[in-house]
């Protein structure tokens, strides 16, 4: 048996409902009986409000849920694919572009712009990705030297290793692009994933 009080204008008035039955609710029971006036329907009024409240608190952990950003998708290289052996650990699987403006002609940076569709890969796509290497690597010099032994435009590590791309590796800057692309070919898949290993580590 529940006991409700409500509240009149004047004299107070008790009320007692039995709930009937496992479905029954004495509160709407009770309301149900009470004659029509505007404290009971402010009364009813509260009630939906606190069940609407608690029904909405439990779908909190729902709606307020986090939504991590992604990085941006890229159209994938048409190059090789990576070697996962001679991948390097951590590299993003779908690194964004960078957009640069095609090269003055004549430079290092065009000879590398050039070259880039015959290792398969679109020069409007992933020049970008190689410029933001190879600019901070040697700043486009092919005589650019590391007290590390690093030489050349894409800083090979002995220099010498750029041998197998041709015997004018010291002086030529194609020779030495074309020895940095298959590296970058052999390596990471595509200049993108290079810049994206690059940006994590400060190296490539």
């Amino acid at each position: 048996m529940a006991v409700f009080v409500a509240a009149g204008a004047g004299a107070g008035a008790v009320y007692v409902a039995r709930a009937r039955g496992a479905g029954g609710d004495p509160a709407a029971l009770v309301v149900a009986g009470i004659p029509a006036s505007r404290s009971v329907a402010l009364l009813e009024q509260d009630r939906q409000h606190m069940i609407l409240m608690d029904a909405a608190s439990r779908s909190l952990n729902m709606v307020g849920a986090p939504k991590l950003a992604t990085r941006p998708a890229v159209v994938p290289s048409t190059g090789a694919s990576p070697d996962p052996s001679t991948s390097a650990p951590g590299t993003p699987a779908t690194p964004a572009t960078v957009t640069a403006p095609a090269p003055d002609p004549g430079t290092a940076e065009a000879i590398a712009y050039n070259m880039l569709p015959s290792f398969g890969w679109k020069s409007s796509t992933y020049y970008g990705c190689l410029n933001n290497i190879w600019s901070r690597e040697s700043g486009w010099n092919y005589e650019a030297e590391n007290a590390s032994g690093a030489y050349g435009i894409p800083q090979a590590l002995p220099g010498s290793k750029m041998a197998t791309a041709g015997p004018n590796w010291q002086t030529d800057p194609t020779t030495q692009i074309k020895w940095g692309l298959g590296y970058i070919q052999g390596r990471y898949g595509d200049p993108c994933s290079a810049w994206a290993f690059w940006e994590a580590h400060g190296w490539y």
